[in-house]
Parts: C-alpha cells; sequence; structure tokens
C-alpha cells in the first residue's frame, strides 16, 4: 500500500507534532487504512447475515461494553507480562507489541499495534460473543465494533502522545492518567480510552499516590540483569538501556 511505502521512508514523533500533522499520519496509515477496508467489508457482510437487527444491535452493545475489559487483560498481563522476553520464540513479539513503545512512547511507528497481533486478537475477542449472539452475522458485527473502537483507541493514544495540552477537561484527564503510566509507574493506569477497569481491579492511582518515579516504567522490568538470563530482546535492541526513552524526550505538556 502507499500509506506503508510512505512510513518506510520517514518515522513520525507525536511529540513534535500537531493535530492536523496526526490526522495526516493517522490516515495515511497503512495499519488504519486496513482497519477501514476490513470495517467496510464487515458491515456489508453483516448487512447480508444478521438475521434480526436488533441481535445485531446487541451484538455491538455487547462487545463495546467488553472491550475495555479486553484491552485491561491485554495491556496489563500480555503486554507488561514478564514471561514472553524468556523466550527466543516469543521474545520479538513481545518486544514489537509493548518493549519498543515504553522505550520510545511517541514513536508513532511502534505506538500503533502491529497487524498480525491486532486483527486476530480483535477476532478473538468479540467474535464469539457475537456469534453466541446471532450467529455469524452477530460475530462479523461483532468484529467491525471491534475494529471500530480499536481505530479510537489508536487515535485518542496518538493525541496522548501530542506535545500540547487538550482543552477538553476528558481529553486532558485521559492524556494526565497515560502519562503518568508511561512516565511515572508502569504497572497502574492501564486503560486509554477510560479507566474504569483499573478502578474495579484496583490499578488505578492519582499522582499524588506515587512516591517516586519506578525504575522499570521504560523498561517493563527487563533489565540488565534480565537481560543475561534472556538476551533475545537486548540482542535485538542493541543492548539495555535503564535510562530510556534516550533520555530520552520531555514528557509532553499536560504529562
Amino acid at each position: 500500500m502507499l500509506g506503508k511505502s510512505l512510513y518506510r521512508q520517514k518515522s513520525h514523533y507525536l511529540n513534535k507534532m500537531g493535530i492536523k500533522d496526526l490526522n495526516r499520519a493517522y490516515f495515511t496509515h497503512y495499519t488504519v487504512q486496513v482497519y477501514i477496508v476490513l470495517t467496510l467489508i464487515a458491515g456489508y457482510l453483516s448487512y447480508l447475515l444478521i438475521t434480526d437487527w436488533r441481535l445485531g444491535l446487541l451484538s455491538v452493545l455487547v462487545n463495546a461494553v467488553l472491550f475495555p475489559f479486553f484491552w485491561y487483560i491485554t495491556h496489563r498481563f500480555i503486554m507488561h507480562g514478564r514471561w514472553l522476553w524468556k523466550s527466543p520464540l516469543t521474545a520479538n513479539f513481545w518486544k514489537r507489541i509493548h518493549y519498543d513503545h515504553h522505550q520510545d512512547p511517541h514513536h508513532l511507528e511502534v505506538l500503533f499495534g502491529a497487524l498480525y497481533t491486532t486483527l486476530p486478537s480483535v477476532a478473538l475477542t468479540t467474535m464469539p460473543f457475537g456469534y453466541a449472539i446471532d450467529g455469524w452475522g452477530g460475530a462479523i458485527i461483532g468484529y467491525m465494533t471491534g475494529l471500530v473502537l480499536t481505530m479510537v483507541y489508536e487515535y485518542v493514544h496518538c493525541i496522548q502522545h501530542l506535545n500540547f495540552k487538550p482543552k477538553n477537561r476528558i481529553l486532558r484527564d485521559l492524556k494526565e492518567r497515560h502519562m503518568m503510566h508511561h512516565f511515572l509507574e508502569e504497572n497502574g493506569n492501564y486503560g486509554i480510552t477510560n479507566f474504569a477497569v483499573d478502578k474495579l481491579f484496583g490499578t488505578f492511582y492519582e499522582r499524588s499516590e506515587v512516591k517516586g518515579r519506578s525504575p522499570t516504567v521504560n523498561n517493563l522490568g527487563y533489565t540488565a540483569e534480565e537481560a543475561e538470563k534472556y538476551p533475545w530482546v537486548a540482542n535485538l535492541s542493541g543492548g539495555v538501556d535503564s535510562r530510556s526513552p534516550r533520555d530520552k524526550r520531555q514528557a509532553p505538556q499536560g504529562s
């Protein structure tokens, strides 16, 4: 795709971009283009297959309610899990899905999820519930719901890394919570568009509750000691830098 070829030529850093730059980069990114195309296809297929639109709407609502839980589980137990780096079979996967993002939080190319991880995970977490509601029609519209919410999550996530303080209070609060996750304490505030699930499971925190900056906020626990035992991520990254991200870029305004 054209978007992918453009992104191979240039890297984008959100802390150096404005909202217009973000919109241009977002909608020309090949992952977003794929999401849009698949959303349109899923919408058409669900139109053909749904037996009752009340069931289709129920599938949308159920998946929309459950999606923050899917994200929380994935973010907390997979992206922040300390088990993927311990195997050469999964080290590169973990490095791509989250280690690189915490090493360099404002780098747009590693902020977006890779298609080989997002597309299957969205399918696995949405289609079973939709299928239980209305067969394949419900499964496909459930998948469409997940794709739309993924695009919303990615866009809001990008806004949180821009170098500005949002005027909208809700966006401003979301940004502050997420910046604390990146620059103060990584073991909490896992949400992106809301933090209700964090509050439910006791991982939500306010800035005043943090006594000091976590020493593993940027390496997620993959320290030099861990690298000696499990060297695969370090080999792929050119070593382990406890000062990451690259001394790194200053937290955006509003953090």
